[in-house]
């Protein structure tokens, strides 16, 4: 990992794509704070309305030279942009709509280099490795792109081709990671340590690089889940996979934005909890979770299942870890005041001097589990919003508290996915018992509802080493 931190030594041509990509963010990050300034000067004299109105108007801006910057930066930037591109769903429309262009398809490299990487990788021409290669990729992203093959022994497999020198791309990214995160509190994260959020990012984007580590995680996926009655992970073939290429069983289904083009209510409602079960049981019963609750990560199937894909953002809970942060949960779901600020302090979100008035502080930090005080809960886009909005309240009631919270590295990605599931569940308006599920995975409740009682019985009519 020493190779991709901050001091590495570069080659000139490294040296050159660092200043380039460089020069962008801070070209980038120099016009927002300096807008931003111009805002801040307008809206001293002005009312409470109009000072609404520029703040709106400056994120929407922001959030358009955010993507139109950063859009086709391919590497760490693009990623960071992906992983806090949640932060949309409490921004005004216009802003919403260009942030959700980071997570779009990036611009495809060219056919010839795409194969040019997966013979060097592999070691044989493209007409021994293949019965039929689609040089038409079906997917790009920040690191990689996907290609439609068949193997000579007929199955039809998806082909992940890591771009040449994102590598390079990526170590200089990283030394600019901090100027993302402080573009992005300047946007609306300024309750976040970038520290932490640099660190966390750098760890797992070094994973990513690998797609050996990938496939090791995606088989451990797949291990865990085969046979699973509602959750599926396409098998890696190992033959055909590398560490800048990726093979893995063709997966056909509903893209997301089709399913919910067609799906009715409830289809969508089952949807919802399989993809909060597959969270829950990833964090809590297995200590290992995908990080990127993306929606191009799943494809929807007509049995009501869901296939989940990619696993290179993935956090293994270290010993220790999650036991630290778990007691946080009990008291705060219980209204327990004093011992959720109890919690927290042992956990590192808070100094043990904070001086803070316990109340407010269990009212923040309870802000985004609101659906798990109730018995039922339906999530909705207008909820999600809101509750970011009170999360990003700077000026609000609980602005004490938020300058005095840190965020642990540990908990960066968790955050990520508890933001995230809001997110795609409030925009299927699910409706569910989700502290009882939460419980099933949290601690081992019996199941309340049928797809807890269909998965426990396919948990006891597994293998004891499952």
């Amino acid at each position: 990992m020493a190779a991709l931190g901050v001091g590495a030594v570069l080659s000139d041509p490294d040296r050159r794509t660092h200043l380039r990509r460089s020069a962008r963010v801070w070209r980038l990050t120099g016009r927002r704070g300096l807008s931003w300034a111009m805002v801040k000067v307008r809206g001293r004299g002005a009312d409470e309305e109009e000072r609404a109105r520029l703040e709106q108007r400056f994120a929407i801006r922001t959030a358009e030279d955010v993507a139109r910057e950063l859009g086709n930066m391919k590497g760490a930037i693009m990623k960071a942009g992906q992983l806090v591109s949640f932060i949309a769903e409490g921004l005004p429309a216009d802003a919403r709509a260009a942030l959700a262009s980071l997570q779009a398809d990036a611009k495809p490299m060219a056919p010839s280099l795409a194969e040019s990487v997966v013979t060097s990788e592999l070691g044989r021409p493209m007409s021994r490795l293949f019965l039929d290669w689609d040089p038409v990729p079906v997917a790009a992203a920040s690191i990689g792109q996907v290609h439609r093959a068949v193997l000579p022994d007929g199955r039809l497999v998806a082909v992940k081709v890591q771009y040449p020198g994102v590598d390079r791309a990526i170590r200089s990214d990283l030394d600019n990671a901090e100027l993302l995160y402080g573009l992005f509190s300047a946007l609306a994260l300024k309750g976040l340590d970038p520290k932490a959020l640099v660190d966390e990012l750098r760890d797992r984007m070094g994973d990513e690089l690998d797609y050996c580590i990938e496939a090791r995680n995606q088989t451990e996926f797949a291990d865990r889940y085969r046979g699973h009655p509602f959750i599926r992970v396409p098998d890696v073939v190992p033959e055909r996979s590398t560490a800048r290429v990726l093979t893995s069983d063709w997966v056909d289904g509903q893209r997301w934005e089709d399913f919910l083009a067609a799906a009715d209510h409830d289809a969508r409602q089952r949807a919802g909890e399989v993809l909060f079960r597959f969270a829950q049981g990833s964090v809590h019963r297995h200590r290992v979770f995908n990080g990127d609750p993306h929606p191009g990560n799943y494809r929807f199937h007509a049995d009501g299942s869901i296939t989940f894909l990619d696993f290179g953002l993935v956090k293994r809970w270290m010993p220790g870890e999650l036991e630290r942060l778990s007691p946080i949960l009990d008291p705060l779901l219980a209204h327990d005041v004093v011992g959720t600020v109890r919690s927290l302090v042992h956990a590192g979100f808070l100094p043990s001097d904070h001086d803070l008035d316990p109340e407010l502080v269990w009212q923040y930090v309870s802000n985004p589990y609101a659906p798990y005080l109730e018995d039922e809960f339906t999530f909705t886009s207008e909820w999600t919003g809101q509750a970011l909005g009170q999360a990003l309240e700077f000026s609000g009631p609980c602005a004490e508290v938020i300058k005095r919270l840190d965020m642990p590295p540990s908990f960066v990605i968790l955050d990520r996915v508890v933001w995230g599931m809001a997110a795609l569940l409030g925009r299927l308006r699910a409706t569910g018992p989700w502290r009882g599920i939460l419980d099933e995975y949290r601690i081992d409740a019996p199941p309340v509802t049928e797809l807890g009682e269909v998965e426990v019985r396919w948990r006891r009519g597994r293998p004891a080493s499952s």
